[in-house]
């Protein structure tokens, strides 16, 4: 444990933004999940679940939680994965 005022300032702040993006990541793992599984069952709202899943992974690179690549990456496939489900249906 630090004994500086500073460090144990920092030691808060880092645990602070550790739950932060924890919490973050969390959310769009379930907003991914939530979409594939709409998808399996062949839910119809399961374009709303994918622009819910775009706009999450939106909000974590706006937070800094993610980088922009990642996301973009992320989106491609969940958008690839729709396109090619709706059209052999």
């Amino acid at each position: 444990m630090p004994n500086i005022k500073s460090a144990i300032k920092r030691v808060e702040l880092t645990r602070k933004r550790t739950e932060r993006n924890k919490a973050i990541k969390s959310r769009v793992k379930t907003a991914i999940k939530k979409f594939r599984l709409a998808l399996e069952q062949g839910d119809a709202s399961t374009a709303e679940k994918l622009r819910q899943a775009i706009r999450t992974l939106d909000k974590a690179v706006t937070k800094g939680v993610i980088h922009p690549n990642t996301a973009a990456r992320k989106k491609s496939r969940l958008q690839r994965l729709f396109n090619k489900t709706s059209a052999s249906a």
